[in-house]
């Protein structure tokens, strides 16, 4: 049986991966065992309404047999995950749904009035459209909680029916090409307090294990796996590998674990942003285009950078590379007329794209300046002889017109390839990238 949630946390707290930690030790109490990897689904980070990392959480659940994997731990007791299971009987069912409901319902007590706690429980798997709808378009909630209902799902929500949208799609993600999440969390009386978490020891885990990715940026010397938020989260290793966040768990120095647990999660994947056109898109998407530049750039006070793309229908699409990402801007400024690029971002009600990347694919040909040209006799470079009168030959004094002066290629400013910005300025869905 699959389990959704979403939408329990807020801007200013609560965090919905810790209720799932709460409803997996649910089931560890009540002798249901976890199979498979706790999911951690992070949907169109576009949506007005979204909570923080628009996150949603869901795990599978039944009588766990055969081989087990230790993935998280919970009251000093580890967290076991199965790999194959036999199904729950209904009384088991119902009586852990109705649990975990009332774990959900507790958690959003308090919290934000604007969050729509949600919690969807499924046999199956629904399509993996359900998902691919909610990473990178606008989903009606109400015509989720119809296709749930009509589908004889066990669904529970309070306020709107917003976080249904989110815990379905958290269960219909496939789950291929995944990365991976260790999230350490705080001891309860230590929530709202600073945190202590060593950032030497976080530089010397990334450095140790390279397959962890947004940890420290070197630019900002900001420490990136802590949250500034009052959320129960002490910090969370990110990998594209399952094992490097757990062996580097352990070289975290901080103020005491109160538990850990592992995430498959679809975090650097990229899967929000799809091919389109620079026509205008639909509000609150993100994509992909490929173009030409047109013109030159404009720099904006606070150090944003505006160009234009066009792509082969000619219509315009206005880019901002913003000042925090760092690179973008410095990318921006480099470009010209005629240079082909790749870019991606994303739009709200308006028709500027902001930019998450830059792929320079070619530099167009261009002339930085002209030097004077050599004599056609003597083959030596010859000098001005004045603004308009042209060039003349030292050595044999012949006289050449200002438009034999030889023009020369303008280097190219940077080499080409793809552009991220700084890792502090990164998404949780941005393509991965190199630490650097």
């Amino acid at each position: 049986m699959w389990v959704g949630v979403d939408d329990t946390d807020s801007p200013v707290g609560g965090c919905t991966t810790y209720v799932l930690t709460e409803i997996v030790a649910l089931a560890r109490d009540q002798g249901i065992d976890l199979l498979g990897d706790p999911r951690l689904v992070r949907l169109n980070p576009n949506i007005p309404w979204k909570t923080r990392g628009n996150a949603a959480l869901s795990a599978r659940f039944g009588h766990g047999h055969g081989a087990r994997t230790r993935v998280g731990e919970i009251d000093g007791r580890p967290v076991w995950s199965f790999r194959r299971g036999r199904p729950l009987s209904v009384p088991e069912k119902a009586a852990f749904l109705e649990d975990a409901w009332g774990v959900v319902r507790r958690a959003a007590e308090g919290g934000d009035p604007a969050s729509d706690p949600a919690l969807v429980a499924l046999e199956r798997r629904p399509g993996a459209a359900a998902y691919w709808q909610a990473v990178r378009e606008e989903v009606d909630p109400e015509e989720v909680r119809r296709a749930l209902e009509l589908g004889a799902a066990w669904v529970r929500w309070q306020g709107t029916p917003r976080g249904l949208v989110g815990a379905r799609a958290s269960i219909a993600w496939a789950g291929g090409h995944p990365t991976w999440e260790v999230i350490a969390y705080r001891q309860r009386p230590r929530w709202g307090t600073p945190r202590e978490v060593n950032g030497r020891s976080v530089r010397s885990a990334q450095r140790d294990y390279p397959n962890l990715f947004l940890c420290f940026d070197p630019r900002t010397r900001r420490i990136l796996v802590a949250p500034h938020t009052a959320c129960p989260i002490l910090f969370g290793l990110r990998a594209t590998d399952p094992e490097s966040p757990l062996r580097a768990l352990r070289r975290i120095r901080s103020e005491p674990v109160d538990r850990w647990i592992r995430f498959r999660t679809n975090q650097g994947s990229g899967d929000h942003l799809v091919g389109r056109p620079t026509t205008p898109w639909p509000a609150w998407t993100s994509g992909t285009v490929r173009g030409q530049v047109v013109g030159p750039p404009v720099v904006q006070p606070g150090g944003h950078v505006r160009f234009e793309v066009a792509d082969r229908a000619g219509a315009p699409l206005s880019c901002v590379a913003f000042e925090p990402t760092k690179t973008l801007p410095r990318i921006a400024r480099a470009l010209t007329g005629g240079d082909q690029v790749r870019v991606w971002g994303s739009r709200g009600t308006e028709g500027t794209l902001r930019l998450e990347g830059i792929e320079v694919v070619r530099w167009a040909a261009s002339f930085a300046r002209r030097t004077p040209p050599r004599c056609p006799r003597c083959h030596r470079r010859a000098v001005s002889a004045g603004r308009v009168r042209g060039f003349r030959c030292r050595s044999c004094r012949t006289r050449l017109p200002p438009e034999a002066a030889q023009p020369v290629l303008r280097p190219p400013p940077f080499p080409v390839g793809t552009y991220h910005p700084t890792p502090s300025a990164r998404r949780h869905l941005a393509p991965r990238a190199p630490e650097s």
